[in-house]
């Protein structure tokens, strides 16, 4: 399940990215997902993203899911912001209605204003986070899927972007969170799964699961 093939020198490497996963996550559950770098947590993230499809076994996925894993894909750097802003909502399966209907709530939680229409390469780091932020965050998953908590990189912006990105999460039925920060795991997670090596070491309560891992 989840392997990657590469060829080096007519050398074929294969490598089990995961192993012997087997578990069911119900609606209500907030997953927090741990382990170290290679313990396979990215690659769990896209199989339950629909990113990648696994090379054994099957997952089966009931409802509608927005994967906050890169909010980056998708932008166009000569493109302007309200350009990006489309381009975004396309990817992630809205219709011209759609669009329009949220196009001017998203610009105005950007507070770019007179930027919008300018290239995105034109914007500062803070305003680039602020533009993929709120795109992406315009969102109403049943199934929300996150690679560690999303930054905007803009200090007096960040409250507002984390009390929407609260209200994303209270909403959705079923949150898959990856993270290294024990406070954030804590605060927001009602079950861990610790992933080492490609496999399920621990899967639990959140706090008995996370005492042999954050030490």
């Amino acid at each position: 399940m989840g392997n990657i093939t590469s060829n080096n020198h007519d050398k074929i490497v294969h490598i089990d990215a995961l192993k012997n996963i087997n578990l069911q996550i119900k609606c209500g559950e907030r997953i927090g997902v741990i382990g170290g770098n290679g313990s396979g947590k990215s690659t769990f993230l896209r199989l339950c993203s629909r990113i990648y499809e696994p090379s054994t076994g099957t997952i089966n996925i009931n409802g509608n899911i927005s994967s906050l894993i890169n909010v980056n894909i998708g932008i166009d750097p000569e493109s302007t912001g309200r350009e990006n802003i489309k381009l975004r909502l396309v990817m992630l399966g809205y219709n011209n209605d759609q669009i329009n209907e949220l196009i001017n709530s998203i610009i105005e939680f950007t507070e770019l204003n007179q930027f919008i229409d300018l290239p995105f390469y034109t914007y500062s780091t803070g305003m680039q986070m602020r533009l993929a932020f709120a795109t992406s965050v315009f969102i109403k998953p049943e199934i929300l899927i996150m690679d560690e908590w999303l930054a905007t990189g803009d200090k007096d912006f960040q409250e507002k972007a984390e009390k929407k990105l609260n209200s994303i999460i209270e909403n959705s039925k079923i949150l898959i969170l990856a993270s290294h920060s024990k406070d954030l795991i804590l605060k927001t997670c009602t079950r861990v799964i610790w992933l080492e090596n490609g496999v399920i070491k621990k899967d639990g309560n959140t706090e008995e699961t996370i005492q042999g891992y954050f030490k």
